[in-house]
């Protein structure tokens, strides 16, 4: 943004690029996610601007003779220390209503593809082609399962069954150790008792008063 706002003096700003370093690079994919967006290069960068008209460049090349352009000044100040930390940290707290709204769009594009793929794989299966190959494609016993909304609910109750099949197995382990534990604790006090009742009972006859 700030590097828009600096060569907007020169003409409009179709694009910036950035770049950890310079080159020709490949040619990113545009994109559409308002919270997938890669990740952010850092340390030293390169910045590549890219103007509507041809006339922004001739006008950029005349920016040195006017001295430094400065990215943080009175009027756009560049957030550093914790209000930059506040911003960030502002910034990563999504809405999750709008984020799972993204999600669901993403994979009924995807389930979309993956069914044309299939019904074109299907068409071609079994014909032969130009040099009389015919491809053979594998399937497995479970085709894909559809990411609908009542796909994911089942997906999710079997999940919650396994979970409250697995804690009722750990309560059941758990109360079975608890129990041995008691049983064990008891064999000891009993065992202690009777040790004492038998010294008690030792004393007793080598005590002889007349």
């Amino acid at each position: 943004d700030s590097l828009s706002r600096l060569f907007t003096r020169c003409g409009p700003v179709q694009s910036v690029e950035i770049c950890d370093k310079p080159g020709p690079g490949d040619k990113k994919e545009k994109t559409t996610s308002k919270f997938f967006n890669g990740k952010t290069v850092t340390g030293f960068q390169v910045a590549y601007v890219i103007f509507r008209k041809p006339a922004g460049i001739q006008a950029a090349k005349t920016l040195s003779r006017e001295g430094p352009l400065l990215i943080s000044t009175e009027s756009h100040p560049v957030k550093t220390g914790i209000s930059k930390w506040i911003a960030s940290y502002a910034a990563s707290v999504v809405d999750r209503e709008e984020l799972k709204a993204e999600v669901d769009a993403y994979m009924q594009d995807y389930d979309k593809k993956i069914a044309e793929e299939e019904a074109k794989a299907a068409k071609q299966e079994g014909v032969p082609d130009e040099e009389g190959w015919v491809k053979v494609t594998r399937k497995g016993r479970k085709p894909g399962v559809p990411r609908t909304e009542a796909a994911n609910l089942r997906m999710l109750e079997r999940e919650k069954q396994k979970r409250a099949r697995k804690e009722l197995l750990n309560f059941y382990a758990w109360q079975h150790r608890e129990t041995k534990r008691e049983h064990i604790a008891q064999l000891r006090k009993k065992f202690e008792e009777d040790k004492q009742r038998i010294a008690l009972m030792r004393a007793q006859r080598k005590f002889r008063p007349y």
